[in-house]
């Protein structure tokens, strides 16, 4: 029986995929696991099956003022490059795959609720929830590619995947651990600036 939540859509390896999506976008192909490496110096994220196998390693490099972050699939073969871009008023981060194929994430302001990124030279779309810890990730043609839910406590940064176009799944890996890292991001920011405040008063 699939999980049910109308906040986060959320659900462990092995478990069926949120009511909520299967009633909204159908059942996924397949689904994906991600799980932050704890006390990871290189910041390692492993992705993997609902059998648990890793299929997937993400690492960035440490210490690394632009994030610089790549991907191995289990065989250590090289599946994409990623990086931030310093000094941008919207978070951007470029990817670049082992297959050629290169597309930039770049997140639009003004939103107060709902998250939108834009994944320029793929023309998809990433729609989102920060509060409810959901995304959406939209083809071209708003077919849905993907469901990303994180998990609401962890301490290792959990997230499923849920996969609609299984024909694209490494450029799906690729897209979130770079939103994880936008998220991360987001939050480092949040923290400092809060901690500046504090200390300001």
């Amino acid at each position: 029986m699939g999980t049910f939540s109308k906040i986060n859509r959320f659900h462990e390896a092995g478990q069926k995929a949120n009511v909520i999506n299967t009633e909204t976008f159908g059942e996924p192909v397949k689904s994906l696991y991600t799980q932050r490496v704890f006390f990871s110096v290189h910041k390692h994220i492993d992705v993997c099956d609902d059998d648990q196998n890793i299929l997937y390693r993400a690492g960035s490099k440490f210490p690394s003022i632009l994030d610089k972050t790549d991907i191995w699939d289990a065989q250590e073969r090289h599946v994409a490059h990623m990086e931030r871009k310093l000094f941008s008023f919207h978070q951007r981060h470029f990817v670049d795959m082992e297959d050629g194929l290169s597309f930039e994430l770049s997140n639009e302001v003004f939103h107060l609720i709902e998250d939108v990124i834009n994944i320029d030279g793929l023309g998809w779309r990433i729609t989102g929830n920060i509060l409810a810890l959901n995304f959406v990730i939209y083809d071209r043609s708003e077919k849905i590619v993907a469901l990303v839910g994180q998990k609401l406590i962890s301490w290792h940064d959990k997230y499923c995947i849920d996969i609609y176009q299984p024909e694209h799944e490494k450029t799906i890996v690729a897209i979130v651990i770079t939103l994880e890292h936008m998220i991360r991001d987001r939050e480092n920011s949040a923290s400092s600036s809060a901690s500046s405040s504090s200390s300001g008063s």
